[in-house]
């Protein structure tokens, strides 16, 4: 790696991407509560300030060489914390198999592939990719988890302005629970393009059609598996298989 990892080079590179991503809704005019209603507003608001945030994190990943520990884990966790990655796999396919799509034009469709692709890929990189890999340089793995997950869910916290209003409060929560079940697919499958497909599903399966399976009721349960399923983890391994030490040591 060109630069030793640490919280303030990965908190500098989240921020700047919050920047290039809410300076583009902002420059186009975002309406939240209307970026599904046609092919148009979904690459506006959903494709454009991705595809901008996926060149910052490309750019700035690239100049850190931190694209190693970005991606992979030097060791895995016990295979049980795939559990809620695994039902946010069902729980997605559940509800595109049950969903309407007579609504839905091609051009919304490839928007919205494009989109969630680009979902999975900026949010896991900023958070749990470049973030994860800063702090585990600075501090232990559970603070690295906590601090980590804390900030991916207060990325969605701005939508309050957008045109969410005060239901941006319960997408904090359910960002935080998602995001700790997210973690343990990174850490479960010793991947974050795991995590990137997983994210990217879901948020496939919530955005298209109409009806199906009403995953805002899903999403809880599961995200408090993940939560609980991550203080297990973090207190049967303390924080011996990914000290901070590890990433100090990758740099040198």
């Amino acid at each position: 790696m060109k630069v030793q990892p640490s919280a303030r080079v990965g908190v500098i590179v989240f921020l700047l991407y919050l920047v290039v991503f809410y300076g583009v809704w902002i420059a186009t005019g975002i309406d939240y509560k209307h970026i599904g209603d046609s092919a148009t507003t979904l690459f506006k608001w959903y494709v454009a300030p991705l595809a901008a945030g996926a060149v910052l994190l490309v750019i700035a990943t690239t100049y850190l060489g931190w694209w190693g520990p970005v991606l992979k884990e030097n060791v895995t966790a016990p295979r049980w914390t795939l559990i809620p990655g695994a039902l946010m796999v069902v729980g997605a396919v559940v509800a595109l198999a049950t969903k309407n799509y007579s609504e839905t034009t091609s051009l919304m469709l490839l928007a919205l592939v494009l989109g969630s692709l680009g979902v999975g890929f900026c949010e896991e990189v900023a958070t749990r990719g470049v973030l994860l890999v800063g702090l585990r340089g600075s501090v232990s793995e559970s603070k690295a988890w906590f601090w980590a997950t804390t900030l991916f869910a207060l990325l969605h916290l701005p939508n309050w302005a957008f045109g969410v209003g005060p239901g941006a409060l319960f997408q904090v929560l359910m960002a935080f629970l998602a995001g700790s079940s997210l973690y343990l697919v990174r850490r479960g499958t010793g991947s974050l393009v795991a995590a990137m497909a997983v994210h990217g599903l879901w948020d496939f399966s919530t955005f298209i059609g109409k009806g199906g399976l009403p995953l805002a009721f899903v999403a809880p349960v599961i995200g408090l598996i993940g939560l609980a399923l991550v203080l297990v983890l973090l207190k049967a391994r303390k924080d011996d298989d990914l000290a901070p030490s590890t990433a100090r040591h990758a740099a040198a």
